[in-house]
């Protein structure tokens, strides 16, 4: 017998070499597709088919299984003891009977069997060694071409190797539109795999996307004269980043912005027109809490806990420092990591403020 199924397994050992594929696992794939295949020619037969290979030997052997219960009726893989009785005299309850048996139709549907498993293994593998690849792209960014968008899932082709990547409602613009034959850039949010689930999962709206678009645009952030501190996004309205350089000869905003505003306006253009402040960072948190209110004029800013402050504006800028719906300030917020209370200055006359006070105004 052994010998009918050594061409068999030499072929195993080439797809092993040439494509990656664990000869243990593909085995274990094929002993259970085979087991189940089988299984349907013992349809009133409550046993499990157990498919043994052992490619040292190149031989498959095939037993019917079955564990002897003392009950009325016989589950899946059982045998009552009186039937067990008829096949060995001295069965007792617990016992295991095997039962070896020669598959009908073997070469049929053994070879249909491995074939599909083939099939499957070879795939799957293909798709973990791209998505190892994608490993080490967390966190960056990537175009794509939007392949299709099906029930508010919106599946990108990435790369060279197209693998495909999923935007989850939650990870879209609002009022973006996504159309199949777009080309847009995402960012690598997570790469899940390993499994049926695997999936490389990406993002229009993560903050991540405005970092790495000025990191793009701005020589100064990808070469580290510029550091990005902080960035704060209500994806498709507005976003706020701050950043900061270490030497003082550099124009940090200035570097960001470009000239006429080329750099900014390239990564607003991306952005669908989202408006982004640029706001240099600063070590004083009171300064850097007036500065993140941009582009209002803060009068002064008060500490009043160890995260929590008050901003003082004028009469005119309230609204503005406080933006439609509380998003200015709320953008603020998240920025500097502070809780800001942001008042009138006629409403704060008659507190004593002024921790820090900035004289001539943040506007920009």
């Amino acid at each position: 017998m052994a010998k009918d199924y050594k061409e068999f397994f030499e072929a195993l050992a080439d797809l092993e070499r040439e494509k990656g594929i664990s000869e243990s696992v593909f085995i274990k794939a094929l002993a259970d597709a085979l087991g189940s295949a089988y299984k349907r020619q013992f349809e009133d037969d409550t046993g499990i088919v157990d498919v043994r290979i052992d490619p040292d030997k190149y031989s498959m052997r095939f037993f019917l299984v079955h564990t002897v219960v003392d009950a009325e009726e016989a589950g899946e893989g059982e045998m009552l003891l009186a039937d067990a009785l008829n096949i060995r005299t001295d069965a007792k309850v617990g016992d295991v009977l095997e039962q070896e048996f020669v598959p009908k139709d073997f070469s049929r549907i053994a070879a249909q069997t491995a074939k599909q498993v083939i099939l499957q293994k070879i795939h799957e593998t293909e798709r973990d060694n791209t998505l190892s690849e994608f490993s080490d792209k967390e966190g960056e960014l990537m175009s794509g071409l939007v392949r299709k968008v099906e029930a508010k899932n919106v599946y990108i082709e990435l790369g060279k190797a197209q693998i495909e990547g999923l935007m989850l409602p939650m990870d879209q613009v609002p009022g973006e539109k996504y159309t199949p034959g777009d080309r847009i850039k995402v960012f690598v949010k997570r790469v899940k795999s390993g499994g049926k689930n695997a999936q490389v999962l990406v993002s229009r709206s993560s903050s991540g996307l405005v970092r790495r678009l000025f990191e793009e645009e701005v020589p100064e952030i990808k070469q580290g004269i510029v550091t990005i501190k902080a960035v704060s996004r209500e994806a498709g309205h507005r976003t706020k980043m701050a950043i900061h350089s270490e030497d003082p000869r550099i124009d940090a905003v200035g570097a960001c912005v470009g000239n006429k505003g080329a750099r900014v306006n390239a990564v607003v253009q991306e952005l669908g027109g989202e408006k982004i402040d640029i706001i240099l960072w600063s070590e004083n948190p009171l300064e850097f809490i007036a500065k993140a209110l941009s582009p209002a004029t803060v009068i002064s800013v008060t500490q009043l806990t160890e995260k929590s402050a008050v901003a003082v504006v004028p009469d005119d800028k309230l609204s503005l420092a406080i933006g439609r719906d509380g998003q200015n300030a709320r953008l603020a917020a998240r920025l500097t990591g502070w809780k800001i209370d942001v008042k009138s200055e006629s409403a704060a006359a008659k507190l004593n403020l002024g921790d820090y006070t900035d004289p001539a105004g943040t506007e920009e």
